[in-house]
């Protein structure tokens, strides 16, 4: 079963690796659906599949008294019936990942487990176009590597990409990885970019699925492609409250592990990976069937998010973590050129850093 910290196709257009996407227009609800029809179709697929069942019969209940109340027959089309039923559903649980989507055209029956040939190459042709998530990578002044990261797309397509951006920045003295604007993807991928952090196997974070009870383990690779930055340098990582989901998991995986600073702004708060389910031929939804679960904390960020080391708003992320950076080389720097070429540059930075 393909689970994933994304959105699945809802996030393709709603949080695509690029950023949000521009607005779909207004699908009026295709014949003959109606609302209590879709309503039962969200109920029954969370009684099956959300990894919390005790929540699942608190949706139940909470559904079918708006249903009562006739509260879903004002949505004028499909779409505000999807939005209507995604804002309740978060409401109930907390949960950040729930989503109910609508298609004008019918979609295929059997949710993201029934995807077609076509239908999975166009979701690989547009990670592609945004690069499999690896937006920019750069050397910053005084041999500072910077890594910017907008998701983590299927490992067998993204694995060479991130292979390749690592690989670049593991001759830095320093490395910043930008999450800024990373909304998510697929575990596997985060364990494979985290991989390139550690000298070491290390215990990253395992997932619980209510199916069967199992739990997934992910640890570092033992091999990666090209070179490691490896264990002993410093790493910085950003945030917003716009890192969601696989972005989090990265970012509280290296803070749990002491491997990482992590500066800006508390994450979105997502932890349950899940699948897409469909509901009626126009109607599927996002459930989330399984949790993260930290091997250090036993807990992990849901609700909750990722609380950066040096809290600071996310515009001035970059230069913050640039600043600590300087600062630390510049302590340890015995040449008197280089400490004065590293002091112009913090005195560059000084106007623009704030930190708590």
């Amino acid at each position: 079963m393909k689970s994933t910290f994304l959105l699945g196709r809802i996030a393709l257009a709603v949080l695509s690796l690029a950023g949000a996407a521009s607005a779909q227009a207004a699908h009026p609800p295709a014949d003959g659906v109606k609302p209590p029809q879709v309503v039962e179709a969200v109920i029954g697929q969370m009684n099956r599949h959300y990894v919390f069942p005790e929540v699942a019969k608190k949706v139940e209940a909470g559904l079918k008294s708006k249903l009562m109340a006739k509260a879903f027959d004002q949505a004028a089309d499909g779409d505000a019936l999807a939005a209507a039923l995604t804002d309740e559903l978060v409401k109930i649980t907390g949960d950040k990942h729930i989503r109910v989507g609508y298609s004008a055209e019918p979609l295929p029956p059997g949710g993201d487990a029934a995807l077609g040939a076509e239908a999975k190459a166009a979701q690989r042709e547009m990670e592609r176009q945004h690069n499999f998530g690896v937006e920019r990578v750069e050397r910053l002044p005084f041999n500072i590597g910077y890594v910017d990261l907008h998701g983590f797309a299927t490992l067998a397509d993204a694995g060479d990409t991130i292979a390749a951006a690592m690989s670049l920045v593991a001759n830095t003295d320093a490395l910043i990885i930008d999450l800024r604007q990373n909304h998510g993807g697929e575990p596997a991928t985060v364990a494979f970019a985290l991989s390139y952090l550690f000298d070491e196997r290390t215990h990253l974070n395992d997932l619980q699925w209510r199916e069967g009870g199992r739990t997934e383990q992910y640890w570092t690779h033992d091999w990666v492609p090209g070179k490691r930055f490896g264990q002993a340098k410093p790493v910085y990582v950003l945030t917003s409250g716009a890192t969601f989901s696989g972005g989090e998991e990265f970012a509280y995986d290296l803070k749990n592990l002491k491997r990482a600073t992590l500066v800006g702004e508390v994450t979105g708060g997502g932890a349950n990976p899940g699948d897409m389910r469909p509901l009626t031929a126009h109607f599927e939804m996002f459930v989330p069937s399984g949790r993260a679960v930290s091997p250090i904390t036993h807990t992990n960020w849901e609700g909750s998010g990722v609380q950066p080391d040096v809290v600071v708003d996310q515009a001035r992320a970059l230069d913050v973590a640039q600043s600590r950076l300087l600062q630390g080389m510049l302590e340890r720097e015995q040449n008197p050129r280089r400490k004065a070429s590293l002091q112009r540059r913090l005195d560059e930075l000084a106007g623009k850093v704030a930190v708590k």
